[in-house]
């Protein structure tokens, strides 16, 4: 049955999108139009921060062990996330809970009461999550090849931020942010499942006394300026068994439509199990136990990015198939390769509208990313309509060589010899 979609905007401000579902469940999430690209040098971490911060105890549930009790005793689940261009806060619980989860999202992001003792036991706690990251090879060559290709632009900054800002954050610092970045107008509440035909009213009863500032939601970011002129490496060592690389460049923005023949790109590249660069990496050499092809996309760009990870001593090969599966693909690719494709791309869209959680997420990213909101049917239209040129021309015009990237991270003192 397909998803029916609606947007309005409530007196306050506020964006609300409701997906109503056939469920039993029901999830809120209110997303802000805030990341780490939006942050300088010196506050880079602070979005994330946030996020840990407000579930340290609000008005009305003025501790940490209140706030979580308030959906553990009712089965519940809640959490956050941070990204480059936005911050989330969602809550999923039973249907008759709404009224619980509509109160938890507004508590934590309206009335958090921010502790100053506990803000200073949270920097411990996301120190440790950046060195959780700093020692796990495969997050860790992740994030810096998103720091090599964007460079010192804000993208190209860690979402959690460094150390140094972390130890350095003041209460005042959290006060700011939040006053200047959520505003009613900079965010979106989206509510999808089980949704009663009451909900409006219960939406606005909780949230009608909102902040309203001057930055919006459909504001542009800093724009970033990608200069490069020649292919990039670095190398990080560290004295381990298993090396990981990865390999990419620059791709397309959110709103590009050129981003679903990209899409069938990554599909038959590297993003399936019966992929090309699966097929002639994992199963003809076993040269690896995970393989995938990535794409990103931001308001003003994007990258397409292969990771994996291989015995050290077989490295070389590993990044020297992978550069020729990308030189073949600009010769285009076949018929049977382009249906594969879209049925895979359109049977992920499918298991995607099963859950709420998943749904509404969906929705409102979209339309805080891209001002839009296209149905599931509208978005598969577009899958469909990828044709053998589309993909030939959008890989010809992503792989370049003068425009590649090449993280390594393994127990090299020299770069690896591969064509770069």
């Amino acid at each position: 049955m397909p998803l029916k979609v609606k947007r309005q905007v409530l007196d306050s401000g506020l964006n609300l999108v409701t997906v109503p579902m056939a469920t039993d469940s029901v999830t809120v999430l209110l997303m802000v139009r805030v990341g780490s690209r939006d942050e300088t040098p010196k506050l880079n971490g602070l979005s994330h921060f946030v996020e840990h911060m407000v579930f340290k105890g609000t008005s009305k549930w003025p501790t940490a062990m209140a706030m979580n009790r308030a959906i553990d005793s009712v089965g519940g689940a809640f959490n956050a996330f941070t990204g480059e261009e936005y911050t989330g806060f969602w809550v999923k619980v039973a249907k008759k809970h709404l009224p619980l989860a509509l109160e938890y999202v507004y508590q934590a992001v309206f009335a958090p009461l921010l502790p100053k003792d506990e803000l200073e036991r949270e920097r411990g706690v996301i120190l440790e999550e950046i060195k959780m990251y700093h020692d796990n090879p495969m997050s860790w060559v992740g994030r810096n090849f998103i720091a090599q290709i964007f460079g010192k632009s804000r993208l190209g900054q860690d979402v959690i931020g460094t150390a140094e800002n972390i130890k350095a954050f003041k209460h005042s610092d959290f006060v700011s942010h939040m006053k200047y970045w959520y505003q009613s107008g900079n965010m979106i509440l989206g509510v999808a499942g089980a949704i009663p035909e009451n909900l409006e009213k219960q939406v606005e009863k909780i949230y009608s006394d909102l902040p309203a500032g001057k930055v919006k939601f459909t504001d542009k970011p800093e724009a970033v300026a990608l200069k490069q002129t020649k292919a990039r490496r670095q190398l990080i060592y560290r004295d381990i068994q298993q090396a990981h690389f990865c390999l990419g460049l620059p791709a397309f923005k959110q709103t590009d439509n050129r981003r679903y023949a990209l899409d069938v790109l990554r599909v038959v590249l590297g993003g399936s199990t019966s992929s090309r660069l699966w097929d002639e990496i994992r199963e003809k050499r076993g040269l690896v136990y995970y393989l995938r092809t990535m794409v990103d996309t931001f308001a003003d760009t994007g990258y397409l990015v292969t990771q994996a990870g291989c015995d050290a001593k077989r490295i070389e090969e590993a990044i020297k198939v992978t550069l020729g599966e990308y030189d073949k693909i600009t010769q285009g690719i076949t018929s049977a390769e382009l249906k594969l494709a879209k049925d895979y791309l359109k049977g992920k869209w499918a298991l995607g509208t099963e859950d709420s959680q998943d749904v509404v997420q969906l929705f409102v990213a979209q339309l805080l990313q891209e001002n839009q909101l296209l149905t599931v049917e509208e978005i598969v239209a577009k899958i469909d309509a990828v044709t053998l040129a589309d993909v030939k021309k959008v890989a010809q015009d992503i792989f370049v060589k003068d425009k590649l990237n090449l993280t390594v991270l393994g127990p090299f003192k020299k770069m690896p010899k591969v064509g770069i």
